[in-house]
């Protein structure tokens, strides 16, 4: 096990909390239990990957990618201080535990049905904080998992700084110009502006105490630095920096989407390997396909030729292929350094080596064209977005009336806000959501018996 050099202020949890003298585990140990143990982990397994696929027992959920992302994750961090093992970065490399924890948690706070569900619950908290889904990670996290009395998952602050992806507030990168709104001049159906309806990448400003307790241990310059942010005109401001451990989290989630994505995509003839010659040319693949050359010489067709037939062949040479992609970009992972931190953990990043990152955006860019902006995932969008909308409103228009007993006494505790509502139709899968629409709006009667 990798031992890091990381301080012991690193290791504090925001509610004290003592482990058992005859407990072995260490600190990551005890943040990745209470991740897979929470109720926000056993939810992603009804929220999928590529909206509604079906009942194959086949396609990803976001549990199972979750789990690839931390799995992904895990051989990050082996192959890195396998290949630099004097590096500095090295010795503050987290240890398989902690990276699980971190990567098993980024995808807690998503809504049902994607990016819709986002969209949509942003359009709903107007004026209101608005929401963000890697913000609600963190909220979840930090507040409304049940492992502490007022501290969520009460993790560790090194899991915490590993899961805030965008360390600015919702209000700071906020543009003004993008205010959620509806769609001017029809007269049926009401439809999401989604362009202005779309959030920053950041935290909630609900969490703010909760981040000014994170960054606790560091600096004012480094506190500084990796809170800036970036202005942009006609668009919400960005986020500049993430932690060693973020960035670990957030090149195994960018491989994952683009290769285990496009395997289900494939799985699921939702791509054709003509389309795929399109979109993914032999020379954004040239580093791969050298590889494949010089490792496989036994296979004395053409590289690319090779590879797509093997990607789209059965489901023995795709799994093949699937492999060779993801160990590919493994060992194409580098530190890469910013020296304006004097904090290792903000200092040092993994990011990909310049080949191996074009190819990955070409096949993320593959599925996000031909996939997630094709009509027929759109349109499961479009609905799923006006059922938030629908549940949402029906809550939050007779609360005392409509909403369950415990979520009703969390929303009177909280003297009215729509937060509490916000939370309660976030953290529904994509059936429990349907179900409750179908409760509320269905022309058919229903029954109290009736399983959420």
């Amino acid at each position: 096990m990798l031992r890091s050099i990381v301080g012991e202020e690193w290791l504090a949890r925001r509610e004290a909390w003592q482990a058992r003298g005859d407990d072995a585990r260490d600190a990551g140990d005890i943040d990745y239990a209470r991740v897979i143990h929470s109720a926000s982990f056993r939810r992603l397994q009804g929220k999928t990957q590529i909206l509604n696929l079906g009942d194959s027992d086949f396609y990803r959920t976001r549990l199972t990618h979750s789990l690839e992302v931390a799995q992904i994750a895990s051989g990050l961090v082996k192959q890195v201080a396998k290949a630099h093992p004097q590096h500095p970065a090295t010795a503050v490399l987290p240890d398989r535990s902690l990276i699980q924890a971190v990567a098993c948690s980024h995808d807690l706070g998503h809504p049902p049905f994607g990016h819709g569900g986002e969209v949509a619950l942003n359009y709903c908290m107007r004026g209101h904080g608005g929401f963000e889904g890697n913000g609600q990670t963190l909220r979840l996290l930090s507040r409304l998992e049940n492992f502490s009395e007022k501290a969520g998952a009460n993790l560790s602050r090194r899991a915490l700084l590993g899961v805030l992806k965008y360390p600015a507030a919702y209000s700071k990168l906020y543009q003004p110009g993008l205010t959620p709104r509806l769609l001017d001049n029809y007269s049926f159906i009401r439809s999401i502006d989604v362009y202005a309806s779309t959030p920053p990448k950041c935290y909630l400003d609900s969490e703010h105490e909760v981040v000014e307790w994170i960054l606790q241990p560091l600096g004012a310059k480094d506190k500084a630095a990796f809170t800036d942010w970036q202005p942009r005109t006609g668009k919400h401001g960005r986020t500049l920096h993430q932690s060693l451990d973020c960035s670990i989290m957030d090149v195994a989630d960018d491989i994952a989407y683009g290769v285990h994505d496009l395997e289900d995509a494939i799985a699921l003839r939702l791509v054709s390997a003509e389309r795929f010659r399109e979109k993914v040319s032999a020379t954004v693949c040239k580093t791969f396909l050298s590889t494949l050359a010089e490792k496989y010489a036994g296979e004395a067709r053409d590289p690319y030729d090779v590879m797509v037939s093997g990607l789209f062949g059965d489901g023995g040479t795709r799994k093949r292929y699937i492999s060779r992609l993801v160990n590919y970009f493994l060992l194409a992972a580098r530190y890469d350094e910013k020296q304006a931190f004097a904090e290792p953990m903000l200092r040092y990043r993994l990011v990909l080596d310049d080949a191996a990152h074009d190819f990955l955006d070409a096949l993320k860019q593959f599925i996000m064209d031909e996939v997630i902006r094709s009509a027929s995932v759109q349109q499961l969008e479009f609905k799923g977005q006006g059922m938030v909308v629908s549940v949402f409103e029906a809550f939050e228009s007779e609360p005392e009336r409509l909403l369950p007993g415990d979520i009703l006494a969390r929303f009177r505790a909280a003297e009215g806000s729509r937060r509490v509502i916000c939370d309660f139709v976030a953290g529904m899968t994509d059936t429990h959501l349907l179900k409750t629409y179908e409760r509320l709006f269905a022309p058919r009667m229903g029954s109290i018996f009736d399983r959420l």
